[in-house]
């Protein structure tokens, strides 16, 4: 039977790492986020530093075809001359395969949700929240300055945008490609996560 895996994508300062990480502590399953790229620096010899830079201002084409190919015929899919930020997808692919091999999980962002969408138990779930509240969270959470606060909010969306269609050729938080979209400013973070509980009860993921 294949593993349980729950994907998180979402907007900046909605609070999709915490319906995550709250998701993962109530079903005892691992969680995954900044992880990832600690796991990937190890495998890569490059940065975490570096990487987590690389998801942030990724902006070249790709096949998408590479990316989602079996994961044998995947390890090594690149030439000498490939960018090396299409090098830290590859092997940050093969990290979360692995994972997602291994055990029951959460995982945050990464395309995770595209690289694993063959996955027989899968549940794919994208966090919004209204931009007010969102400005407000990193003001209060991350220490953003309030007067770059909406631009800040601007530029991480921006870039995840460009990270998503960078790498998958897909429109990042399109409905089509999420299971569920959940509106943090109507739910809470608490109501996410008994929503998407919900949902795995329902398709008989979880008891």
């Amino acid at each position: 039977m294949s593993n349980l895996i729950i994907t998180i994508s979402r907007e900046f300062g909605s609070g999709g790492r915490k319906v995550g990480e709250k998701l993962a502590q109530q079903l005892c399953i691992p969680f995954y986020d900044k992880e990832i790229i600690q796991m990937t620096a190890e495998k890569s010899g490059l940065s975490a530093e570096f990487l987590s830079n690389a998801e942030e201002h990724s902006h070249r084409s790709f096949l998408f075809s590479i990316a989602t190919a079996p994961y044998s015929d995947f390890k090594y899919p690149y030439q000498y001359d490939t960018p090396v930020t299409d090098k830290a997808f590859f092997t940050q692919a093969n990290v979360i395969r692995e994972l997602a091999a291994k055990d029951n999980c959460v995982i945050v962002g990464r395309c995770a949700d595209y690289l694993l969408k063959d996955e027989e138990k899968l549940l794919r779930v994208f966090i919004s929240a209204d931009m007010e509240e969102r400005r407000q969270r990193i003001i209060n959470e991350y220490g953003i300055d309030e007067k770059e606060s909406m631009t800040k909010l601007r530029k991480a969306d921006k870039a995840r945008e460009k990270y998503v269609r960078h790498y998958t050729g897909e429109d990042w938080g399109s409905i089509k490609n999420h299971d569920l979209v959940i509106n943090t400013s109507f739910t809470g973070i608490d109501g996410a996560v008994e929503i998407i509980k919900a949902a795995l009860r329902s398709k008989g993921y979880i008891k």
